[in-house]
């Protein structure tokens, strides 16, 4: 395993990182801390959560993983999601933040935290009240380094420039959904973070498994599939995965396959390899239900995709009618 700083910090984090959306959704206890044992083996140091991931329950099977190894991993985790049916219950305020590190120490089992986030902006609170607890609990010792997650390049710049006017600590980076499938960020996103030295976290690198070429125009999706069924995040029944199911994403995926095949690598290689290509991204966030997954994941490492690769690479898109 490789390591690179995460953003302008001295921190040192994986390449290929674990993320842990899958946890309690998807993947039960047991399950979920064999991922987690298989990670720390491999040399993965940087683990990623949220609060409202099942309900805490993704923070809980981390908390029991780690017993005893706490000093080998670095722990991430974010709030301002709902956590319950209360007004205060959610958000970026000092009052709730407050709360939700004190819960999720407690269910990490730990008495810190590595990397908080705040997992999506809060318009209804001030910035400066948001960083300024977040400066508190970094000197209170309960948080390390802090982060954002889906904020906009104009929300990251006025965030950066409250810290800087204030003399707060700042976001590190930005944790935003970045793949293959999905590039908005580069047209204002990313050239914020590299003026101002932050770094990109990726979410989705596989687009929720379409990335994985296990699903196929016109055949019935795989039953243990992520993408088969609804999204724990909506409402019963919802089918917000649909979207990925596009006559132009099948024939984006093909251009791809092929292009990875040529060079004796898998889909999910090259997924990960293209972002890791880009050296504004601090760690590729890779969500794994299963040992097997998390092996596939690591393997993109090895792949280092040259400037000649690159060129080949856009060439072969440029076919791309969709």
């Amino acid at each position: 395993m490789e390591y690179r700083n995460l953003g302008s910090t001295g921190l040192k984090v994986s390449q290929v990182s674990l993320g842990a959306n899958n946890f309690g959704w998807f993947a039960d206890e047991e399950s979920s801390i064999k991922v987690i044992n298989y990670a720390l083996e491999v040399g993965i140091n940087f683990i990623d959560t949220a609060d409202i991931y099942d309900h805490g329950n993704s923070e809980t099977f981390i908390g029991k993983a780690l017993k005893g190894k706490r000093d080998k991993v670095l722990i991430a985790t974010k709030s301002s999601g709902p956590m319950g049916d209360g007004p205060n219950d959610r958000g970026s305020s000092r009052y709730y933040m407050m709360r939700a590190v004190e819960a999720s120490l407690k269910r990490l089992q730990t008495d810190y935290i590595d990397f908080y986030q705040m997992h999506f902006p809060d318009p209804q609170t001030p910035i400066e009240e948001t960083l300024r607890a977040l400066d508190d609990l970094v000197h209170s010792g309960k948080v390390r380094y802090i982060g954002c997650s889906n904020y906009a390049a104009w929300q990251l710049s006025d965030a950066l420039w409250t810290s800087r006017t204030h003399n707060l600590h700042s976001f590190a980076t930005n944790q935003v959904r970045y793949n293959l499938l999905d590039r908005a960020i580069e047209s204002e996103l990313v050239p914020c973070c590299v003026a101002h030295d932050v770094g990109i976290i990726p979410w989705f690198p596989l687009s929720a498994g379409f990335l994985t070429g296990k699903y196929r125009k016109g055949e019935e999706r795989p039953a243990d599939g992520r993408l088969s069924g609804p999204s724990p995040a909506g409402p019963p029944g919802n089918r917000a995965y649909d979207i990925f199911f596009t006559d132009s994403n099948f024939e984006k995926l093909a251009v791809w396959e092929s292009f990875a095949k040529k060079h004796g690598h898998s889909m999910v290689e090259l997924a990960i390899a293209w972002l890791l290509s880009k050296p504004y991204v601090s760690t590729v966030i890779a969500g794994a239900r299963k040992v097997e997954q998390l092996k596939d994941n690591i393997a993109a490492v090895d792949w280092k995709l040259s400037a000649a690769d690159i060129a080949e690479f856009e060439a072969a898109e440029k076919g791309i009618k969709g």
